[in-house]
């Protein structure tokens, strides 16, 4: 039978091994996940999507990581979080329709090759199959980080083409947002999504509209991790 060469046998019934301390840096220069993340992101590109490469995830990874960080969650449960946070969407590579759980399943031979402990890759895996709002919980505070994370990124860097911001709404809310930041208030447990907003390439209705899904989410998420959710769109508290 032939196997990987980076892939350990465990034999059934096995205890699972202590592993190796995989990192976020290990992860990030990874060349299979760097392949992942850029041919991820030009599939997306193909059927008009905004952008999801190296820019988004690793975006998504960092404000992942800060968010478990300021509630005072332990070190590697952050690390985790940015780990998630840097594969979450590798499964665009495959197909956008359940690309949260297809790349679950990639992240795992990628980190079971890095030889980390199964414990952790459960915990990548459960956050990455849980962070697309149609069809996933916060079942865990990793995977309640990575949703909080990924639906804040929502600002005009992600659009490719500032011409289609005529003709299609996603690439015009998103062209709109000048400025966004995921205010983690561990103090008062708030979590506050503050958008700065160009009325005048995209009215506020127009983001709820599309982002409505995207902002239950984020407050199922905050929920979990004990604190509620706000949105402040141009200074104006909303929620």
């Amino acid at each position: 039978m032939l196997r990987h060469p980076q892939t350990p046998v465990v034999a059934a019934g096995a205890a699972p091994s202590a592993g190796t301390l995989v990192t976020s840096e290990m992860v990030a220069e990874n060349p299979r996940v760097k392949v992942f993340i850029r041919k991820a992101d030009e599939a997306l590109a193909e059927i008009g999507y905004t952008e999801h490469g190296e820019r988004h995830v690793t975006l998504v990874s960092n404000i992942a990581y800060n968010v478990l960080k300021r509630l005072g969650y332990p070190e590697r449960e952050a690390e985790l979080a940015r780990i998630a946070g840097l594969l979450h969407d590798i499964g665009n590579a495959v197909n956008r329709d359940r690309h949260a759980q297809t790349g679950g399943v990639m992240a795992m031979q990628i980190l079971t090759a890095m030889d980390m402990p199964d414990l952790e890759i459960v915990r990548v895996m459960g956050a990455i199959g849980n962070h697309h709002e149609n069809d996933g919980d916060p079942v865990t505070p990793v995977a309640a980080a990575v949703i909080l994370a990924d639906k804040s990124d929502v600002h005009r860097t992600r659009v490719r083409n500032p011409d289609m911001i005529k003709f299609d709404i996603h690439d015009r809310v998103n062209y709109a947002v000048t400025k966004s930041f995921l205010n983690v208030d561990e103090g008062n447990k708030q979590i506050v999504l503050e958008l700065t907003v160009d009325t005048s390439i995209s009215q506020v209705m127009e983001y709820f509209e599309i982002f409505m899904t995207r902002m239950l989410a984020s407050r199922k998420a905050a929920k979990f991790l004990g604190t509620s959710f706000g949105l402040m769109v141009n200074g104006n508290r909303l929620t």
